[in-house]
């Protein structure tokens, strides 16, 4: 899900006041192209951004939101394509199922769950997302949303207490029931669109910083020099920064970042930055170059900033894909990363 992207297209129709339609995936099992948690949005028109399946759903869904616009009531629609008939249902023989939440999204109610969401995706703060599925008590879609970190980023019914006591603490996916004994609820995690920060500003960054994009990401480049960093085709880049490579603390200075990568074929300035990163929090560490490479710049780092960073050190940085040449290392970057994001995004920090 691009997270970016699906915000700008929000951000156009909330400018606007014109109603959506946000469709949230809250279950899914065997071989399904999105998970819950996933979501995608969808315009009076049936013009919609994001998606849930290969192209398969996406259709119905829109048919279904324009219901939804007009009655302004929630639908909840399962596609189960483990007994698709090749004649009469979709024959996508995708064998799986998935379990949609359709919601208005409108002026008149905040644009939420939606605005919540898109708050969090801007923050650096991932969050939980609590949302009614079946109740007496309240209508389906009613939902909470509250930051790891105490922000209350949406609060709907009255009392997140009331609504799902241990939301904090549910794990994503979970179903639960809320205090009032029979409202069901599912939690979900929400993460921030992850941030990237690349160290040097090498022409082999470019195909780094297509993909980042492709991908949704934020990202920032660093560099000690000038010709390098004020390139044009870097103008993709979120953020661009000259500056020596020894002042990255400052920089680096009340700033959150999910992964970084050194890369700036300078052994003077890769020591720099790995120095710095030893005393920072970044959780994903990538060094560009080969073990000898690796071990000669840690040795030069010194004992304790060899402890602080080796944990967090993906050195080659990327996936083995075999492949050689510019692009090819940059997928293979992205491919780490990529998969380290993936894996902590059902962990609780």
């Amino acid at each position: 899900m691009h997270k970016s992207s699906l915000n700008a297209f929000f951000q156009r129709y909330q400018s606007t006041g014109e109603p959506l339609v946000l469709g949230l995936v809250v279950g899914s099992s065997g071989s399904t192209y999105s998970k819950p948690g996933d979501c995608m949005l969808i315009d009076g028109e049936g013009q919609y951004h994001g998606m849930l399946s290969g192209g398969c759903l996406e259709g119905d869904l829109a048919l279904r939101a324009a219901a939804v616009l007009d009655s302004g009531t929630a639908e909840r629609v399962v596609y189960d394509l483990v007994s698709d008939d090749e004649l009469w249902g979709l024959g996508v023989g995708c064998e799986g199922v998935i379990d949609v939440l359709l919601l208005k999204l409108e002026a008149g109610n905040g644009y939420q769950p939606y605005a919540a969401l898109a708050a969090v995706f801007e923050s650096t703060e991932p969050a939980s997302l609590a949302v009614a599925l079946e109740s007496e008590t309240y209508p389906a879609g009613a939902a909470a949303v509250m930051g790891d970190g105490g922000t209350v980023f949406l609060q709907s019914p009255d009392s997140l207490a009331d609504f799902a006591p241990d939301l904090a603490q549910t794990a994503h996916g979970s179903r639960v029931t809320a205090k009032d004994g029979h409202t069901e609820v599912i939690c979900l995690r929400v993460l921030p669109i992850p941030r990237l920060l690349l160290l040097g500003a090498g022409p082999d960054v470019v195909p780094l910083l297509n993909l980042a994009r492709e991908l949704g990401w934020h990202t920032t480049i660093m560099d000690h020099r000038p010709a390098f960093i004020e390139r044009p085709e870097l103008s993709m880049a979120d953020e661009r920064h000259c500056a020596p490579a020894a002042a990255l603390g400052e920089s680096l200075a009340g700033r959150h970042f999910d992964a970084a990568v050194v890369m700036s074929h300078h052994l003077d300035s890769d020591r720099h930055y790995l120095r710095r990163l030893a005393d920072n929090a970044v959780a994903f560490v990538g060094l560009l170059g080969p073990p000898s490479r690796r071990d000669r710049l840690l040795g030069e780092l010194g004992a304790e900033a060899r402890r602080r960073l080796e944990p967090r050190l993906q050195a080659p940085v990327g996936l083995d894909l075999g492949g050689r040449g510019a692009a090819s290392i940059a997928l293979s970057i992205c491919a780490g990363i990529e998969q380290y994001l993936n894996e902590r995004a059902v962990v609780r920090p």
